[in-house]
């Protein structure tokens, strides 16, 4: 009882024309219905209703968006046509747990055209033979009978599918990162070093092509130092010659 006034107020406090997801489970059912919960909700793509003790579907709202629907481990026995016309667009329907025992009961569901997924483990109908066969033959909308296709493979779990790529997602920015970061730093480094590198042969080859100029100007200047000497000289004496003859002259005039 405390359950079900918790329930009821929880639904009586929240926006229903906002709500997309609802999950009853656990909270009882009376004649049929839960309080609170009605056709307010009309934006509602996901509802669970497991183990509320549902006995018929009569009262359930109007729900034209409603998508999926947990009706698991309830008591109901039939009247599965009136989903067609409340939830006409419905996808994923899990009855599993329930007290529907022949396939007359499941051909109700056969207007239910968007169907693709529909659960009935733990029903009576899955004892009898040819379960499987049967009820793919007569419900040709769907792809998945109890979690598997015609071909026993697994139907996929869209949560976790949207999770995994999600990770997928971050994993690939973090490893890619920012475009073109890493390789312009990359090559600034590489043309900084270069330049640094030229520089340092500029300075070395300049400091030696003056040194050599300088040692060169040395060279030259005593080369020249001791040509103007040898001029020197070599005037030098001819001016002594020079002063000789005259001398030289005299003395044989007088003589």
């Amino acid at each position: 009882m405390e359950m079900k006034k918790r329930i009821t107020l929880e639904l009586r406090n929240r926006a229903p024309e906002k709500v997309t997801e609802l999950v009853l489970d656990n909270c009882r059912s009376s004649n049929g219905e839960i309080e609170g919960l009605n056709e307010s909700f009309k934006e509602l793509e996901f509802l669970s209703m497991a183990n509320v003790e549902l006995t018929s579907l009569v009262r359930l709202p109007t729900l034209s968006k409603l998508r999926k629907l947990e009706l698991s481990d309830n008591i109901i026995s039939g009247g599965l046509e009136v989903l067609a016309e409340k939830c006409p667009n419905l996808t994923y329907l899990n009855l599993s747990g329930n007290k529907i025992k022949d396939l007359s009961t499941v051909e109700a569901l056969q207007n239910l055209k968007s169907l693709k997924s529909l659960d009935l483990f733990n029903c009576e109908i899955t004892n009898l033979e040819d379960y499987r066969e049967s009820v793919f033959e007569l419900l040709h909308q769907i792809t998945y009978l109890d979690g598997f296709d015609q071909e026993d493979n697994e139907a996929p779990d869209s949560e976790e599918e949207d999770e995994e790529g999600d990770e997928d997602d971050d994993e690939d920015e973090d490893e890619a990162g920012p475009p073109g970061e890493y390789e312009e730093d990359d090559d600034e480094d590489d043309g900084g070093s270069d330049l640094g590198e030229g520089e340092e042969e500029e300075e070395e080859v300049g400091l030696s092509y003056l040194m050599k100029e300088e040692i060169q100007d040395e060279e030259d200047d005593d080369d020249y130092v001791e040509e103007r000497g040898d001029e020197e000289e070599a005037e030098g004496v001819q001016g002594e010659k020079r002063k000789r003859d005259p001398e030289d002259e005299g003395e044989e005039e007088d003589d």
